[in-house]
Order: C-alpha cells, then structure tokens, then sequence
C-alpha cells in the first residue's frame, strides 16, 4: 500500500468489501476535506466478518510493515468498533516502514470506493496512513447497525507540508495517557507535528540523561512528574506509527527558570545594587560553561529525538545565535519564535520562523518571507484562548497566505500550528478543550482554501466529524444545541 524511498513505485492496497447496491442519501464527507471528491447516492454495504485490508500485489509494502499492518488492525477497530477480527499480524522490517515522517515526506493518496471493493493508491505509507483515514470517515451505519459506504472517488494531498499543535507540559503536566490520546485525534485530523514544548519556566519534567538535576530539581515532582526516556521513545513511535512528527521545544535563554534549579552557574544573577538579590534571569551568555552545557543537552536532544528539526524557542534573544550554531553543527534546523527576527539578530538562512503575536501577523510573513524565511503560522490559533459561543469560526477564518508579497515569498509559508498552553490546561479538560476547535485550523492545512471559506457550509461536516470524535473515544466539546448517535461513554 505504500513505500517510500528513492525507488518509490506506485503502491496499492485493496480493501475487499462485501457489496449491496441501493440509492440512498449522499452522507456528508471527510474531514479536513480532500482536494477532490466525488461522491454518487450508491452505497455498498460492508460486512465486518468478511471485510478485510490486503495489499495489492503490485505493492511495494506488503505483510511486515510495521505502519501499515498496524495501521490496518487500529482502522478495523475504529470501522466496526463491536468486532475484534482483524488479519494476523507479522512484524519484520520493510525498506520504508520502518523509518520517520520528515519535512519532505509525501502524504498524497487516491482512494476508489466501487461495487465489491476500495483501493488505495499511494507514494508513501505516510500517504496511505492519511487515505485510511478518509476511508474510515466514508463509512457510517444506519438504524440497525449495518454498515454502508457510497462509492467515491478522492484525490487528495495537504496543502501545506507542516501542519501542527503544540502542548504545554511545563505549566502542567500531562500525564503519558493524555499526549498519547492528542496523537490519535491528531492523526483522525490529519495534522502531522507534535510540538512538544517540554521545559519552561515552571517546571523541568524531561529527565535527561547527561544533566538528570534538571528534572530532579526542577520538575514538579522528581518521579511522578517527569518523562522518562522510556516515556519519550513511547511518545516519538505512537506519533510515527500515526505519521506524526515530533519536535521538541528547549526555549531558551529566556524561559529557563526551571533549569537553573538543577544546573548551578547557568542563570544570570539578579542584583539589588551591589547584592545578589536571590532571582534570576536568563541563561548567562557571559560564561564559558553556558555554551558547554548547551552543547551538551543539544548533542542528548539530537540523539533522543529523531526528527531534523528542534524548537529553540528565543523569546529572549542575547545570545540565540549562538545557540543556532550550535544546531546547525548537529545538522539540525532550529525554529525560533519571531522575537529573534523582531530584535534584529543575525538567523541562519534555513532558520523556519514561527509567529505567535496575533495582531499584526499579516505584516510580519511579509517581512519575514520577504527576508528569505520559511514561517508557520500560530498566531491565529492560539486556542488555549477560549470565548462564549462558535470561536472555532475565528480559526477557520484565517487565510495563511493573504498577506501582500510575491508568490514566491507565498510559497515560504510551510504551514502553520495549533497552540495549546497550559496555564489553565492540565488532563481534565485538554480534549474538550481542544477538539473539535483545533479542527477549523487542521481543515484550513490541509484542504483547498477556495473550496473551504464558508463554515456555515463546513459546520454540518464539522458537526458530524464531533460525533466521530465521541465515537472513537476523544471527549471532544459540543458546537452547538444538538445531540450524537454514540454519545461519549466515558472510554
């Protein structure tokens, strides 16, 4: 079904289906929305005992994949949720299931739904993780709980390569269960970053392995509220078995409080005149062994985490360039938040910039792109801001690329995130919280903007996709007055 790699060849898997003709009403579609699809009133009806997901005989990936086989148990689950039959399974290493979505990972797909059976085309198993999910959403049951799918025809890919959403796990912990369940609703939206911003001033809770005073000093708590190496290596492959990416934060200089507790010398003293006053600032530029430790936590961050690119945050700018060296001595590409550029310092050309102040966004991709940079957009979509009514509206609204410049300046707009902070945020109330507002953003990622501007179009589709949510066990909030078929149970 799918295959990556330079030698790529076209991949196909076939979904058997059992079939039954009749003319009923077209159920609404997917969500985010696929560039095409075509949908006719036919429906075939599937049965669970006889379905089942192969691989086309043309296919580069086949039994072994560890994405894919994986991927075929979990949508079989999610499909018919009262059936636990699914295909054997067998794990060995196939040349492009084994290794990490990138920057350049291909997530286009076509996906055919005819009389007797659906198949799935794609370049990548990342493609065909995204085409699964389509085909997930197009079935549905009716009163006496048989299933249907109408025949279709998509062709689809995102419009934009870095789609994310960033947690808080400083401000709050959230516990390994709560990020786990925000990758499956990531993966069911079609988003594919996880921005972990892992450390900041209140708390340390990443152990480190070459500084473990970090989190034993500075973590709320040394056991119980911190990530386990064994923790991150959980976190890294759910993500990647679902195409998602993870790119952890470091901010620094500033937003460092939590790491001086732990690492003596690296904050910069306060004084009261000529007397130390007992607080601290940032990280101390003017010291030798500063830039060691930083070196040293950056080597550990490279190794524990396998993606190309790490978030350095630099909301304080004294001396972010020099951390920027050092990345890209460990061959990584550093995003900094758009405080680095604001302040004039000297970014590395490959440095992706990310704006977070939300008046003026408009202004500043101008400016930035027209600088040379590749930006993503957050400001829009800080969503950990919350108001009375339909704000999911305001996100859907946002057009990344309507600001005043040429097209090849449009083109440097990577895409754009999702923020979640966690001042008032912990696991009692992140899903709600989170899903479905963080839907409007994922839909204007990924799908055709001309084709998507009318949410009193999108609502309908929004709105079931909710339910779908509920379904599979996200305790995603109402829109609106209304009810679903499978209410959240609790899961």
């Amino acid at each position: 079904m799918a295959h990556t790699g330079t030698h790529s060849q076209p991949v196909r898997a076939c979904l058997l289906l059992v079939v039954v003709s009749v003319w009923v009403q077209q159920v609404d579609g997917v969500w985010p929305l696929p560039q095409q699809l075509d949908q006719s009133a036919d429906r075939n009806s599937l049965s669970p005992q006889r379905f089942s997901f192969t691989y086309g005989r043309d296919s580069a990936a086949q039994t072994g994949c560890s994405v894919l086989d994986a991927a075929f148990k979990r949508y079989f689950s999610i499909i018919f949720p009262d059936f636990t039959k699914g295909s054997g399974l067998l794990i060995v290493k196939t040349r492009g299931c084994d290794g990490y979505p990138d920057e350049d990972s291909d997530e286009s797909y076509n996906l055919s739904v005819s009389e007797g059976q659906a198949v799935l085309r794609s370049v990548t198993v990342w493609g065909a993780l995204r085409g699964l999910e389509s085909f997930s959403q197009l079935v549905y049951q009716d009163d006496y709980g048989s299933y249907f799918i109408n025949k279709t025809e998509i062709v689809d890919f995102p419009r934009f390569a870095f789609r994310g959403l960033l947690l808080d796990t400083s401000r709050h912990y959230l516990p390994l269960h709560a990020i786990l369940k925000t990758l499956d609703a990531m993966a069911y939206s079609k988003f594919n970053v996880f921005h972990w911003h892992i450390v900041d001033d209140p708390s340390f809770p990443y152990q480190s392995r070459t500084f473990p005073d970090l989190s034993n000093k500075g973590a709320f708590h040394p056991f119980t509220h911190v990530y386990t190496q064994s923790d991150v290596m959980r976190v890294i492959e759910h993500a990647r078995m679902r195409g998602i990416r993870v790119i952890p934060e470091f901010d620094s200089p500033g937003h460092t409080q939590s790491w001086g507790k732990g690492q003596p010398n690296l904050l910069t003293p306060c004084y009261k005149g000529d007397v130390p006053s007992g607080s601290f600032g940032p990280v101390d530029p003017t010291v030798d062994t500063t830039y060691k430790f930083m070196e040293s936590l950056l080597k550990e961050v490279k190794f524990v985490f396998p993606d190309s690119y790490v978030h350095l945050g630099g909301d304080e700018v004294s001396f972010a360039c020099c951390i920027m060296n050092m990345t890209a001595a460990l061959n990584r590409t550093s995003i900094v938040w758009q405080d680095v550029f604001d302040y004039h310092e000297r970014i590395p050309q490959d440095t992706v910039l990310e704006i977070w102040k939300g008046e003026t966004y408009q202004a500043e991709l101008s400016r930035m792109t027209k600088a040379g940079h590749r930006v993503l957009l957050s400001a829009p979509w800080y969503i950990n801001h919350i108001s009375y009514g339909q704000d999911w509206r305001n996100s859907y609204a946002v057009q990344p690329q309507n600001f005043s410049g040429t097209e090849e300046q449009k083109k440097l707009v990577i895409g754009g995130e999702v923020a979640m902070w966690g001042e008032y945020v912990d696991a009692t109330n992140l899903n709600p919280r989170l899903w479905p507002r963080a839907c409007a953003a994922a839909e204007r990622l990924w799908s055709d903007e001309e084709k998507t501007l009318n949410a009193d179009l999108a609502f309908p589709r929004l709105e079931k996709f909710r339910c779908e949510l509920l379904r599979r066990g996200i305790q995603a909030e109402p829109l609106f007055v209304g009810h679903c078929k499978h209410e959240y149970d609790g899961l």
